[in-house]
C-alpha cells in the first residue's frame, strides 16, 4: 500500500497525531510519502524514519492520501489529487472538522479499518470555472470542492452580481458578493451566510448571496447540471473570486462561467460514522444546554 500524507504546516498540537499516524503506518509496512515542503520542516523538529520519502506531485500509483489538519487542509490536498481518483481521509487537528473527521485517539483504528476496506467512498462534486478574458491565476487549478465565491475588493461599497442560469437571466444581486456552493460546501461559507445544509450525495448546487441589500434575495438550490454565468460591476475596478482557499483578482465586466467539474473527489467514510453523525456532533443538533 502506498500512502501520501499532506499538511499545510507543522503545529505543535498536531505532533501527537503525526507521530501516531507514522508509527501506525510503519508498523503495517506501508510505503509513506510526505509532501516535500512539509517533510523538510518535519525533519527539523521530529526524528523521521529514513524509509519515509517525499512527493511533490501525485500519480495513480498512490492508494490513499491522508490529510493532517482541518477542513482547509483537505481543500488544499485536493489540488494534488485533482482527477486521479485517489481516496482522501482527514485527521482533524484543526477546529470543527466536517471533512477531517478522524480524531487523535481514533487514528490506529481508522488505519486498520481502511486496510480492511471497512469503509465506503463518498463521491464529492466539484465546481469548475472559466473566465473571459482568461485569468492566469486560476487557469491552472480551476476547480473547487466547497465553493466558488465573488466578493468586493478595496471598498466598503456593495457590488452588483448579474446572474444567469443556463443563459436565462435570474437577477442582479446587490450585495457583498455571491457564493456558489457544492453539497460538500453547504456546511461552510454558505452556511455562515444563511444557506441550507444539503447532504453530500445531493445533485444540487446552492447560490447564497453575501449580505444582500435586495431584502427578498434568499439562497437558491439548483440542479447541478446548470451552467451559471456571472458578471460583476461596482465602484471599484476589480473584485475578488475565491476557489475554496485560493483567491484571484478579476476586473469588472469579466464573464465568469461556473459548471460542475468533469471529475469528483473520493472521500473515505468509515463505516462507524456518517454525514448525519457528523451533523449531530459538529452542529450539536438535538443538544439542549438547558438540561
Amino acid at each position: 500500500m502506498k500512502v501520501a500524507i499532506y499538511s499545510q504546516y507543522y503545529k505543535s498540537k498536531s505532533q501527537d497525531s503525526l507521530e501516531t499516524l507514522l508509527d501506525t503506518l510503519l508498523k503495517r509496512k506501508i510505503s509513506i510519502f510526505i509532501e516535500a515542503s512539509f517533510l523538510e520542516h518535519l525533519n527539523s523538529v521530529l526524528n523521521i524514519a529514513p524509509e519515509i520519502s517525499a512527493f511533490s506531485k501525485l500519480d495513480d500509483s498512490f492508494d490513499l492520501l491522508i490529510s493532517v489538519g482541518g477542513d482547509g487542509t483537505i481543500l488544499r490536498a485536493i489540488t494534488y489529487v485533482q482527477d486521479l481518483n485517489i481516496p482522501i481521509v482527514g485527521i482533524n487537528t484543526g477546529r470543527l472538522g466536517f471533512l477531517a473527521t478522524i480524531q487523535n485517539d481514533g487514528i490506529e483504528k481508522a488505519i486498520q479499518q481502511i486496510m480492511d476496506k471497512d469503509y465506503t467512498i463518498s463521491k464529492r462534486t466539484l465546481l469548475s470555472i472559466e473566465t473571459s478574458p482568461e485569468n492566469s491565476d486560476i487557469k491552472e487549478l480551476s476547480f473547487a470542492l466547497n465553493e466558488i465565491a465573488v466578493s468586493r475588493k478595496n471598498t466598503t461599497s456593495m457590488i452588483t452580481v448579474e446572474t444567469r442560469l443556463n443563459g436565462e437571466y435570474l437577477t442582479s444581486y446587490w450585495s457583498d458578493g455571491l457564493i456558489i456552493s457544492t453539497p460538500t460546501g453547504s456546511t461552510g461559507y454558505s452556511l455562515s451566510c444563511g444557506g441550507p445544509v444539503i447532504t453530500p450525495d445531493t445533485t444540487s448546487l446552492i447560490l447564497t448571496p453575501i449580505a444582500p441589500h435586495n431584502l427578498s434575495a434568499r439562497p437558491l438550490v439548483i440542479e447541478d447540471s446548470t451552467t451559471i454565468e456571472l458578471k460583476v460591476s461596482g465602484r471599484e475596478d476589480n473584485y475578488l473570486v475565491s476557489l475554496d482557499s485560493r483567491i484571484a483578482t478579476l476586473s469588472n465586466e469579466t464573464i465568469i462561467t461556473i459548471k460542475k467539474a468533469p471529475f469528483t473527489i473520493a472521500m473515505i467514510e468509515l463505516n462507524d460514522e456518517s454525514f448525519l453523525d457528523t451533523l449531530r456532533k459538529k452542529l450539536l443538533w438535538g443538544e439542549d444546554k438547558r438540561n
